[in-house]
């Protein structure tokens, strides 16, 4: 085998208490795809910023083409070729595209000024080079997330990138872009680029990479040749146990109708229309899924329907009936669950207790409290069951919310809303960002649900998850539905084409 274009050796880093990298090592060669995968803390960003010059090691070394460097800035890692494209990516919005990718490097005029017509012609030059199809005079923000990624591509290739570390890049791109961003990846490849693909998506890595190396717990449990590490052996050693395959139920006729939109008409933080004449309903015992890119009015439909947004017109109706009123207390006491897509600002108040949050919005119920007082005893004993079942950990009532990983803060808000037996459970991207143990337990809860009767509305990107789960499929694309169908008619790709607006072509 060659030498590889960059390794990692005995790499040490902690973040605050945490080992992150405990003696990690990597190689990356030239005209390979390696994969780079874990749950989530696993330590694999922490890596990839310490290669890029983010972070500095503690221990260990970083070579280049078999030489040990120091790379203390992102700009060490440009000079030796290495570039990095973030999970969230780092553009300025209010430029253009060109203006982005020659950023600290611009070519001037006159020894001063920006020669922008000589950045655009060097961007369209990269940008016909390398497939990446970018208009160089767009601005950013008026661009989509897979065009704005292929500007962030860009940005390193131009700085001479032959080293590209990738973090979870398709996590809000559309399956059509996913496919253009692996023809970009590949063509790389060809070209002898070494690319590190973070990803948690393990059809990804074994459609993509040529070899894998597994972190858990900030070491590395397993690595090779992509041949020899089938997706159920990757997701063994990811979560540390076997991990069961979902099965689906045997079909039967949903119930009455528990969760309906009429007419919805709902207005963002700016007051544009973002929802625009949604209607749709929800029965006892299935799962309805909602797809969209997002910003096309996801958001704002959920929040309406959990009370938090008071629609412009139409209405919603719980288990037969209008609330009393449109509030989340009131949406509550109604019968709906809301598992909300942010945890941490909507579903938890991170410095209180896990038995102080397992009681949020019951907290005068007579079995936790007495009058304004919660018991702790009380509390306690309602609080254990709950993190138990829901298998929160550590299962220590009197922990802070804060102090629990993210998959684990997120078992914490689907045990206080699902234990209560609503009839109607609204999960707004209930797995987002959470490790894949956790995203297999909050799966089969929301089946659990759907078969013990209840009425599930599952908000989410990830078409995978969309298709795993749901009983029927609405498409969202400007705040319309544009498609409704069931998983057994469709797939990712025609989900995907209705998801940007092309509906017709996905029939």
């Amino acid at each position: 085998m060659s030498q590889p274009a960059v390794a990692l050796r005995g790499i040490v880093r902690r973040c605050g208490a945490v080992l992150a990298n405990d003696d990690v090592s990597l190689e990356l060669f030239p005209g390979e795809i390696h994969a780079l995968v874990g749950e989530n803390g696993a330590g694999k960003t922490t890596l990839m910023r310490v290669l890029y010059g983010l972070l500095p090691p503690e221990r260990g070394v970083i070579e280049r083409a078999g030489r040990p460097q120091r790379i203390h800035s992102p700009a060490d890692a440009m000079r030796l070729g290495i570039g990095m494209v973030h999970q969230h990516f780092m553009l300025v919005d209010t430029l253009t595209v060109a203006e982005n990718v020659v950023l600290g490097r611009e070519p001037v005029r006159a020894g001063v000024a920006l020669a922008r017509e000589a950045a655009e012609r060097e961007v369209a030059e990269l940008s016909r080079r390398y497939r990446l199809a970018v208009d160089p005079a767009a601005r950013v923000r008026a661009l989509s997330v897979g065009a704005q990624q292929r500007v962030e591509i860009l940005k390193a290739l131009r700085g001479g990138a032959r080293v590209l570390a990738l973090d979870e890049p398709t996590a809000v791109l559309t399956p059509q872009e996913v496919d253009e961003l692996f023809d970009v990846l590949r063509a790389l490849r060809a070209e002898g680029a070494a690319i590190c693909l973070i990803t948690h998506k393990l059809a990804e890595v074994t459609a993509l990479a040529d070899r894998v190396t597994v972190l858990r717990a900030g070491r590395v449990v397993g690595r090779g040749p992509i041949a020899e590490m089938p997706a159920g052996r990757i997701a063994e050693l990811m979560v540390g146990r076997p991990v069961a395959p979902l099965h689906a139920r045997a079909d039967r006729a949903p119930g009455a109708v528990r969760l309906a939109a009429r007419g919805l008409r709902v207005a963002d933080d700016r007051g544009l229309e973002a929802v625009r004449g949604v209607s749709f309903e929800v029965r006892g015992g299935e799962i309805v899924g909602i797809a969209g890119v997002e910003g096309n009015g996801q958001h704002e439909l959920v929040e309406c329907l959990a009370g938090l947004r008071r629609p412009r017109a139409g209405t919603v109706e719980i288990n037969g009936r209008a609330p009393a009123r449109h509030d989340p207390a009131a949406h509550a006491a109604a019968g709906l669950a809301h598992v909300p897509s942010d945890r941490l600002r909507r579903g938890l108040v991170p410095g209180m207790t896990l038995a102080e949050n397992l009681v949020l919005g019951r907290q005068r119920a007579r079995d936790v409290g007495r009058g304004p007082w919660l018991g702790p005893r009380a509390l306690a004993r309602h609080a254990a069951p709950r993190l138990a079942e829901f298998d929160v950990r550590p299962a220590d009532p009197r922990l802070a919310a804060e102090r629990l990983s993210g998959g684990n803060q997120q078992k914490l808000v689907a045990a206080r809303e699902l234990s209560r037996g609503a009839p109607v459970v609204l999960a707004a991207h209930p797995t987002r960002g959470v490790d894949l143990g956790a995203v297999e337990f909050l799966h089969r809860r929301l089946l659990a649900e759907r078969d013990a009767g209840r009425a599930v509305l599952l908000v989410s990107s990830d078409l995978a998850e969309i298709l795993a789960l749901a009983d029927r499929i609405l498409v969202l694309f400007e705040g319309r539905v544009v498609l409704e169908t069931r998983p057994a008619a469709t797939d990712e790709r025609a989900l995907g084409l209705a998801m940007t607006g092309r509906a017709g072509s996905a029939a």
